[in-house]
């Protein structure tokens, strides 16, 4: 891998086949269609987040506890919301529980993330909800899963680790990044002329940048219709896509679209194509939570790609519910997606959010 400083260089990052995409996962679909009794459970959740709740069909004598490290610090407002609509089903569901919960920046502040997660590891929380980015990330959770008895839902995430088969978290549950990445890719390819170039400005170095960017580099690569001009990694943050697409456009001002790969990068993207006075220049969100949608409304980011929020947070309370109930949980789930664009009625918008914030909103 190259050394992820931000404008160091500018790669080609064209994977060469699928499976060097996300080399070591089961891709999300390709998962479900060989362990067909897999795939009935997460349609049954699916089922079940979709539909009102019902109360916990066993009697605790004790609390469960929980504990959350999240990288919650950023613009995008996906992690405090799916906390809320976690804590909301909860309620709802009459679980009686114990909630530790830390945000930290995304992939910045490691020894807060080891600190609490070692805490959470002491004191034998019964459930530990985390993310999978990095290698540091994955280090731990291979003590964890080899060493305690904690049971671990790993968030933002829906591609089981092949390496741990037998000893797989309880969950992964998330927003499929590679089935957003292909719907925004089909965006492109159906409204930017063939023979154009583009730009992809990654999220920071790590799992998140390779489900998100590599697998729409391959789907615009399939047909051999665009070129990739350059790809950066970013640190994340509304600065650094700024920075970067200052760059971009100043090494090669005849790019038609910018993929941005997260929230805070792609709102920087969009202020430096602003003052540039390059509005020409297509620039995606990714996620569609409210910063982006206030940002397509003022006609700064042409799209999006919509997680419906809450579902995420209401799959993982419907989870415990199940392992409450010593019923079988499926070992992935992803939430739905739905593109939105600067062209959409307000009204159309309006109904999306209602549906993906219908816990977090309230």
């Amino acid at each position: 891998m190259k050394k992820a400083l931000l404008l160091s260089l500018i790669f080609s990052a064209v994977p060469a086949s699928s499976a060097q995409v996300l080399d070591g996962y089961w891709h999300y679909k390709e998962f479900l269609s060989i362990n067909p009794v897999e795939n009935e459970l997460t349609n049954l959740l699916s089922e079940t987040v979709r539909n009102k709740p019902v109360s916990v069909s066993v009697v605790q004598e004790k609390p469960v506890t929980i504990s959350v490290v999240y990288p919650g610090q950023q613009i995008s407002d996906y992690w405090v919301r799916n906390i809320k609509a976690f804590e909301r089903r909860m309620e709802e569901l009459g679980i009686k529980y114990q909630l530790n919960q830390v945000f930290t920046r995304p992939n910045v502040d490691m020894r807060q993330q080891s600190l609490s997660l070692m805490e959470a590891i002491k004191n034998n929380t019964g459930y530990l909800i985390f993310t999978l980015d990095t290698t540091r990330h994955r280090k731990f959770i291979e003590h964890v899963l080899n060493s305690s008895q904690t049971k671990l839902i790993l968030q933002n995430i829906t591609t089981p680790v092949q390496g741990w088969e037998g000893r797989q978290p309880m969950m992964y549950v998330g927003f499929d990044h590679e089935l957003g990445a292909h719907q925004i890719a089909e965006y492109y390819k159906q409204h930017i002329p063939e023979q154009s170039k583009y730009s992809v400005l990654y999220f920071s170095e790590g799992y998140i940048s390779d489900a998100r960017g590599n697998s729409f580099i391959q789907v615009m690569d399939e047909s051999n219709s665009y070129k990739l001009s350059s790809s950066f990694y970013t640190k994340t943050t509304e600065q650094s896509g700024y920075e970067a697409t200052l760059n971009i456009v100043e090494k090669d001002p005849d790019i038609k679209f910018i993929y941005a790969c997260s929230t805070d990068v792609a709102l920087g993207a969009a202020k430096a194509l602003k003052e540039l006075n390059r509005q020409d220049i297509e620039i995606n969100g990714w996620g569609g939570g409210s910063a982006e949608l206030d940002a397509i409304a003022k006609g700064d980011l042409n799209l999006t790609i919509m997680r419906m929020n809450d579902d995420t947070g209401i799959a993982m309370a419907e989870a415990i519910k199940w392992d409450i109930e010593k019923k079988p949980v499926p070992l992935v789930y992803s939430g739905d997606l739905e593109l939105v664009t600067r062209d959409d009625s307000q009204e159309s918008i309006e109904k999306l959010k209602q549906r993906a914030f219908r816990y977090s909103d309230n």
